[in-house]
């Protein structure tokens, strides 16, 4: 078998290795920085199957899949499958944690960091897999998971996808082949999500928010009225594995899901409490690349002064700076220290008493953290609002340090 793979990050390498170990005759050869055109000329008709990555556009050559496509093929149990354009990897978090307090055998995979053929091997018919599943990797796929789960959409990505359209269908991909038997579970308030969820009209459709007792929501440790709304996800998600409502799993099952929302303490640099010093709480939201996800952050503190740490790699051409100085002047936040490409061009356009520029993340810190000090219940915050891309090898070496940073103070 004659394979080429397009691209050899994490999902790339675990590839590889799973093909070497199950086919001895496997010959594996490894596309790195090409660009689109050297894609469109050149000859494939060599190789049995192409797997491109999941940031590369699908090209439609000749036997072209993806590893996506693979495990969806070979896996031998249900997928609960969820996407957002932000706050995915929590609603995943929260469906694995209320899955193992009922003691099922569940795996989570996906845009989270777990490439899923790696854990193929270890699945049965019994088995279940929460696949966090980013619009790159529902580009190009051809069949839905058995659940599918889809919260706030917002445009994203579009220096990829070739405009806004293009990224809504891909991520319809994750409701377009369901069938009567399955379930859709969506955010209603939300129009892009509720356009999604009407990509097939088979599954059964369960709408959300819903009504879930306070003692319940109680049991959530993480802060925002954002994180509700995930735990809500997955409460209708793991009801819609058990083919019964949300109002019933609450009702039969309420122990357990306290237990399961309390089990989970969030996830690395998504509005992750760092440390508390002087009074003054830090928080790391490194995984906000978007207005969208940055305007949830700061509101997740109304009460609080909000030290704002902003800017980075831009990803929409500077369209987006007038909803970030829109957020950057919420009641809530004091001041604002700007990095980064998009930083400065906002600093630029909108100049402001309240807005200073930091030359590095380590100024950046320590001019949020001097003037937090004159602030009453301060939270310094990092939230981006912007990708990583130009001071930082991607938004976990961003998020690893400002912890560290914050950890030196």
């Amino acid at each position: 078998m004659k394979i080429l793979l397009l691209g050899y990050g994490k999902e790339g390498q675990a590839a590889e290795e799973y093909f070497k170990n199950h086919y001895q005759d496997a010959q594996i050869d490894i596309l790195q920085n090409f660009n689109h055109s050297e894609l469109q000329n050149t000859d494939y008709s060599s190789y049995d199957i192409i797997f491109r990555s999941p940031s590369v556009p699908p090209f439609h050559l000749p036997n072209e899949s993806s590893i996506t496509k693979y495990f969806f093929d070979h896996c031998p149990c249900k997928i609960i499958g969820v996407t957002a354009t932000k706050g995915k990897g929590t609603t995943c978090s929260f469906i694995k944690s209320l899955l193992d307090a009922e003691g099922e055998d569940v795996y989570l995979v996906g845009n989270i960091g777990e490439p899923a053929i790696n854990v193929l091997d270890q699945l049965n018919s019994s088995s279940i897999v929460v696949y966090e599943m980013s619009s790159f990797q529902l580009w190009d796929l051809e069949k839905s998971p058995h659940i599918s789960v889809i919260g706030q959409i917002e445009p994203d990505h579009l220096n990829v996808h070739d405009g806004y359209d293009d990224y809504l269908n891909a991520k319809s991909n994750i409701v377009r082949y369901q069938d009567t038997d399955d379930y859709c579970i969506y955010y209603e308030p939300n129009p892009d999500t509720v356009r999604i969820a009407s990509a097939s009209d088979k599954p059964h459709k369960i709408p959300y928010p819903f009504t879930v007792p306070d003692d319940i929501l109680a049991a959530i440790n993480l802060p925002g009225r954002h994180n509700q709304m995930n735990a809500m996800a997955a409460i209708a998600a793991v009801a819609s594995y058990y083919n019964i409502s949300p109002d019933e799993f609450l009702s039969t099952h309420a122990d357990t899901i306290r237990r399961g929302l309390a089990n989970f303490h969030g996830l690395p640099h998504r509005l992750e409490f760092v440390r508390e010093l002087d009074g003054i709480k830090f928080y790391d939201d490194n995984f906000s690349t978007n207005t969208s996800s940055t305007r949830v952050a700061v509101e997740s503190f109304p009460s609080h002064s909000v030290i704002l740490i902003l800017g980075g790699r831009d990803k929409t051409g500077n369209a987006d700076l007038p909803e970030i100085y829109e957020i950057a002047k919420s009641p809530n936040v004091k001041h604002v220290i700007l990095i980064g490409e998009s930083g400065h061009a906002l600093m630029e356009r909108y100049p402001d008493s309240n807005f200073s520029t930091a030359e590095s993340l380590k100024e950046a810190v320590e001019t949020a953290y001097r003037i937090a000090k004159t602030c009453d219940s301060p939270i310094i915050l990092m939230s981006p609002s912007a990708a990583s891309f130009d001071m930082f090898k991607n938004v976990y070496d961003r998020g690893d340090q400002y912890q560290q940073l914050v950890s030196d103070l």
